[in-house]
């Protein structure tokens, strides 16, 4: 699975960046390899949100996809 991020320089010096398909995920980091590790934990955190299984009649089928 591709993410595309938006990498910002900080004024106060490192970087920020944010990811804009994924409401209110973003983190920072002092150099960019940090803002890199930064970037796969906050992803990863947003992403393993808890939600409830779905309900699914006798024509559906409820499936997990790993991406």
């Amino acid at each position: 699975m591709k993410i595309r991020v938006v990498v910002h320089e900080a004024e106060e010096g490192g970087y920020w960046a944010e990811v804009p398909s994924i409401i209110g995920c973003a983190t920072e980091g002092a150099t960019f390899e940090e803002l890199l590790k930064n970037l796969y934990e906050a992803i990863e955190g947003c992403l393993s949100v808890d939600i409830s299984v779905p309900k699914a009649t006798g024509k559906d089928r409820v499936v997990e996809i790993i991406v």
